[in-house]
């Protein structure tokens, strides 16, 4: 994908993002599986049934949900046996233009170390208004043209 694509992209999705992160989205301490079976009056044994599974397999789907351990298709399964719609998504703590920035900024400024080092190796100093130009400058091109290369490691 062309850098002007993946800005347009990015800013598109950060947009659509936004609204969810409105939403707090705390799981009850139970589980929403068990927590929505109950508040419907519903038996562990009827959710199994509803499911296509024994009432075990439905206990250890609730036990599995409130461990982190239980998969998308089980989830999705009692969600379905819930009369509910399951929801996914990876809702990012800050925009993403803000997460390239910042990564973008932190690459830049261990460049700009490295290349103060070797200049003061050599005796040849950079003036501060000089290097925050410099950074500036390199946070822009890292922004508009490293793509995945900016998230290698150093």
């Amino acid at each position: 994908m062309r850098s002007k694509d993946r800005a347009t992209a990015r800013r598109q999705l950060d947009k659509r993002l936004n609204s969810l992160r409105e939403f707090n989205f705390v799981r009850p301490s139970r589980g929403w599986i068990k927590a929505i079976r109950e508040a419907l009056g519903m038996t562990t044994r009827q959710l199994a049934g509803r499911i296509g599974v024994a009432q075990s397999r439905a206990v250890d789907i609730e036990k599995a949900e409130i461990s982190g351990s239980i998969t998308l298709d089980s989830l999705r399964r009692a969600a379905r046996a819930l009369d509910c719609e399951l929801v996914y998504a990876l809702i990012p703590q800050k925009s993403l233009e803000t997460m390239v920035e910042d990564r973008a900024t932190s690459v830049a400024k261990q460049r700009i170390k490295t290349a103060r080092h070797t200049m003061e190796l050599e005796d040849q100093g950079m003036v501060e208004a000089d290097e925050q130009e410099q950074l500036s400058r390199l946070v822009r091109q890292l922004v508009e043209k490293s793509g995945s290369k900016l998230w290698d490691d150093p």
